[in-house]
């Protein structure tokens, strides 16, 4: 399916106008700084931006602020839920006044998900000598 190209042209201005809860948190988690896991920033899933995701995961972390819709926030994460993606929220206060926090809580969940592809075994011991 071709992604919708209004959103992805949303999702760059909002990569490059973002909250400065979204940046703090984006200078903690860019560059596979947490744990080596690798994120994108506003990233289209669907018919939505989601402000970060971790494609090895399937792990959604929204950032939210004082005008977001808890029932429509719900609504939607039921719907990416479905999907077969995790969602995690913070507040703008979290990641203000608790980074470390919600990174511990960040990698803890990333720790405990499997990962959304296998990975190939390696050949058994042995074999292709």
């Amino acid at each position: 399916m071709a992604q919708d190209s209004h959103l992805l042209s949303r999702a760059k201005q909002l990569r490059q106008n973002g909250s400065p809860f979204e940046a703090k948190l984006w200078r903690s988690i860019s560059r596979s700084q947490l744990g080596g896991f690798k994120f994108r920033r506003q990233h289209v899933i669907g018919n939505c931006i989601v402000d970060f995701f971790c494609p090895r995961k399937a792990l959604i972390v929204e950032i939210d602020g004082d005008s977001h819709d808890s029932g429509k926030d719900a609504r939607r994460d039921r719907l990416n839920e479905f999907r077969g993606y995790t969602t995690l929220r913070f507040t703008n206060a979290d990641v203000g006044k608790n980074i470390e926090g919600v990174l511990s809580q960040l990698l803890a969940e990333l720790t405990a998900l499997p990962d959304r592809w296998p990975h190939p075994n390696p050949s058994p011991e042995g074999e292709g000598k």
